[in-house]
């Protein structure tokens, strides 16, 4: 009798131990994988400052060579000004809501600064100042690397989601309260083609 006390009590100490080191090692990666999709928002929200940054040089550039375009410099002020009073934190990660309102700011500072360069081609001795050009250079740059961090933040993202939603990861998730992460999404005038007239 006693000896199968201390094999029933064995066993349950056995699996006692499984459950919480498998129980411990979900909730350790469910962290670490939170922590990428933390650090992967960082660089989004790194390189959407540095074109905040870079709006007013451009602005500034901008207003010596077009001053009656003063209604494209406004909007192009007013979208980074928008942006600038946002106050996001990491809780946007775990609302989609949050995100779309702060990608929909983003957007319309895009859609400014891509009025803002037609204007530009109006103006030669613009398109030919070492400022401007360099200006220029920049923000593309950042456009290129806003796009880039987008999608490593979409991919972190995904991943994190994956493993959260994976059996039996989605139990220690839901009882260590991991949310799902949301993602960037396409604008909505990207889905349609623009016409080109000749």
């Amino acid at each position: 009798m006693k000896k199968a006390l201390l094999i029933t009590l064995g066993v349950i100490v056995i699996i006692g131990l499984s459950v919480g080191l498998m129980f411990g090692g979900t909730y350790n990666n469910l962290v670490t994988k939170e922590e990428g999709v933390k650090s992967a928002w960082s660089q989004v929200e790194n390189v959407y400052q540095r074109r905040l940054d870079l709006v007013p040089n451009l602005v500034a550039t901008v207003k010596g060579y077009a001053a009656h375009e003063k209604e494209t410099l406004q909007n192009v002020v007013e979208a980074r000004s928008k942006i600038a009073k946002m106050n996001i934190t990491s809780d946007v990660l775990n609302n989609p809501d949050a995100l779309a309102k702060f990608q929909e700011a983003q957007t319309q500072m895009t859609s400014a600064l891509s009025r803002l360069m037609v204007v530009v081609e109006q103006y030669p001795d613009l398109k030919a100042s070492q400022n401007f050009l360099a200006l220029q250079t920049q923000l593309e740059g950042t456009e290129n690397r806003i796009t880039v961090e987008r999608k490593r933040f979409n991919e972190t993202a995904q991943d994190y989601n994956a493993f959260r939603r994976r059996f039996p990861n989605v139990v220690v998730a839901n009882f260590m309260g991991f949310q799902n992460k949301a993602y960037f999404q396409a604008d909505q005038d990207a889905k349609t083609a623009p016409q080109v007239r000749f």
